[in-house]
């Protein structure tokens, strides 16, 4: 099968995929979540909230022959996951089911985690994290409310290392002869490592 994007450059133009209802990480947010987790060949990922698997689907492509464990809870988004696997012919993803912390119990220990949504469970997730990454293990978290925001820093205490970006996207858009600029949603990007690591930054 023809994959659907021939470059290996992170940012897949979002009309792409196949998004259904589903929220999904725009093009430029996912590029810099991407750069942010320092991916490598070989690498066990977790993506957790994973929703249509652009992130899933995104880091696959960049580390070889290592596997994404796209964890997902919601039915209409496992089925979207797996139709952009088969858009983008990309074989190591695994999907599995469940609710996060529990669902993660099982799988093997991830050099590099996303959490793109939580289902309120985040603190779970991170006492999880904490146990289970070996130093210099990175976390990216991707916060769209203050909220979000708020409880991931504080969270986010010994042993990690953290820092934050904001990150606004503006893109044109056509009306009639004339180009406007239409404002995305600011997102922030938390970055957190095990201590031990090369930091980060």
């Amino acid at each position: 099968m023809k994959k659907a994007w021939p470059y290996v450059t992170p940012g897949i133009p979002d009309d792409l995929f196949i998004r259904g209802s589903i929220p999904m990480t725009k093009e430029e947010i996912r590029a810099v979540t991407l750069a942010k987790a320092r991916l490598g060949p070989g690498q066990v990922v977790w993506d957790i909230g994973s929703g249509t698997g652009s992130i899933a689907i995104e880091a696959a492509r960049l580390i070889g022959d290592g596997i994404v464990y796209a964890v997902e809870q919601k039915p209409a988004a496992l089925e979207l996951i797996r139709e952009n696997m088969r858009r983008f012919a990309q074989k190591n993803i695994q999907v599995v089911e469940g609710r996060a912390p529990e669902a993660l119990l099982q799988l093997p220990p991830p050099h590099r985690v996303f959490i793109g949504g939580s289902g309120g469970q985040l603190g779970e997730i991170v006492q999880l994290l904490a146990e289970r990454l070996a130093p210099g293990a990175r976390l990216v978290i991707n916060a769209l409310t203050l909220e979000t925001l708020t409880r991931a820093l504080t969270l986010l205490g010994p042993p990690w290392e953290k820092e934050v970006v904001q990150v606004s996207v503006t893109r044109t858009v056509s009306r009639g002869h004339y180009h406007l600029m239409h404002a995305l949603n600011p997102v922030w990007i938390i970055t957190a490592q095990k201590e031990g690591g090369e930091g980060v930054g």
